[in-house]
């Protein structure tokens, strides 16, 4: 009779704790099911799953009478697990992701790796803020701030029934720091002496996922890469062309890769922030922001991986190169390595191939027929055997913007590029 009362008892507080979580499980969903109109998302915990509205579930998660819940709690996300915790005296939420990783597509197809990202929330009716910090591998992020290795950021958002916007604010940190946090296992961080600070200012808009940038960068200098030695490597893609910085193919290919070469100090903040807005609006990338002299680090050292780890190796070497090359050498260095299609590089090379003379004695036409081919050589090569040209409005693009000439030379320049029709290689 005891064995029979025990086992109801067992079978009855089961049933009971089952209708509680079925309970649970329904409020929740009744209670975070997205509105009319309101940013939705799913939410996955195991086998279940739920539609949210996520402006309803971040007041949720940040009200002082459920965020005690989620203290000591994990959820499984997209980009790693979050473990959440509560300052009962600040009121405010703390979340911590590690290991956290996101894709950055001005940085490349594979995602950044932070071995650490902390953050905190605090919310006031439809106003956000707190921080976040990002910490390189054996030390912990924490709220102490200070001159501690650690990356430190603070925002505010503004949140609706549609989107969250959000302004990040990373003042002036010193670079080193900023590899330290995205980049540790780069085996030039135990070579190189890496000067200067960046400060960021970021706005962010979800669900869209848009965002602007403005970083600033002041007094960036690397040395103890040896890029010295690269002043005198000799190019494997045939003769060198030997031309100068006056020469129409030099002109043409500055006008097409990098117009500010003469003025930036190895990378162009201006150009790197038009190309992350022209790509977000294009929805893929078609515009770079790489300078000629990251192109040639990209050629000489660092390969074309398409990393993170790769884009801001390139920007170490790119910055010492400006240091120990110079202007001249590095267009030099740069025009005899280009790649101008399949197994074809380097200016000289390419100006005997495509038309039968050597790169100091192309006609200006020719001379930016070869700079326009420079962003895509090999579909370049294919429409201009398909059809006998190649891209009419990037050639046009690339003889307005050479520079040093007059205006009856600019002119003149026009009308033989949008005439020009050259024999199919």
């Amino acid at each position: 009779m005891l064995k029979k009362a025990l086992v109801y008892l067992l079978f009855a507080t089961l049933a009971l704790v089952l209708t509680a979580a079925v309970a649970v499980f329904l409020i929740l969903k009744v209670a975070l099911a997205p509105g009319r109109d309101e940013w939705p998302a799913r939410i996955q915990a195991g086998p279940v799953a739920i539609d949210v509205g996520v402006p309803t579930a971040i007041r949720l998660a940040t009200s002082t009478w459920f965020a005690p819940w989620l203290a000591g709690r994990t959820l499984d996300t997209a980009h790693g697990p979050v473990l959440f915790g509560w300052n009962a005296a600040t009121e405010t939420l703390e979340l911590r992701c590690a290991p956290c990783s996101a894709t950055v597509p001005a940085l490349g197809s594979q995602p950044i790796r932070l071995d650490s990202l902390r953050g905190t929330v605090r919310r006031d009716a439809g106003t956000l803020s707190g921080v976040l910090e990002a910490a390189p591998p054996g030390r912990p992020a924490t709220a102490a701030g200070g001159d501690d290795g650690i990356l430190h950021a603070r925002w505010n958002g503004r949140l609706t029934q549609k989107a969250l916007s959000i302004d990040i604010h990373v003042p002036e940190t010193p670079i080193t720091r900023w590899y330290a946090a995205l980049t540790p296992g780069l085996a030039e961080l135990q070579r190189a002496r890496i000067g200067g600070t960046l400060a960021l200012n970021a706005q962010v808009v979800l669900p869209a996922g848009t965002f602007t940038l403005q970083p600033r960068i002041a007094d960036f200098t690397v040395d103890g890469l040896g890029t010295e030695a690269i002043a005198s490597a000799r190019t494997s893609c045939g003769a060198p062309s030997r031309l100068g910085n006056e020469s129409w193919l030099a002109r043409a290919v500055i006008a097409a890769e990098d117009q500010r070469f003469f003025n930036h100090p190895g990378y162009d903040i201006v150009e790197l922030t038009a190309s992350l807005e022209i790509n977000q609006k294009a929805a893929k990338a078609e515009r770079g922001g790489s300078t000629l002299t990251q192109q040639l680090a990209k050629m000489l050292v660092t390969g074309g991986e398409q990393s993170a780890d790769r884009k801001l190796r390139e920007l170490l070497y790119a910055v010492e190169m400006e240091q120990t090359l110079g202007k001249a050498r590095i267009l030099q260095l740069y025009l005899d390595n280009a790649p101008w299609g399949a197994r074809i590089c380097g200016a000289e090379t390419a100006a005997r191939t495509y038309f039968k003379r050597s790169a100091r004695n192309l006609e200006p036409a020719q001379a930016v027929w070869l700079a326009a081919m420079l962003n895509n050589p090999a579909a370049a090569v294919r429409k201009w055997q398909h059809d006998g040209t190649i891209n009419a409005e990037r050639a046009k693009w690339v003889a307005e913007g050479v520079r040093g000439i007059s205006k009856p030379q600019r002119d003149a320049l026009l009308r033989s590029v949008a005439a020009a029709r050259f024999a199919p290689p």
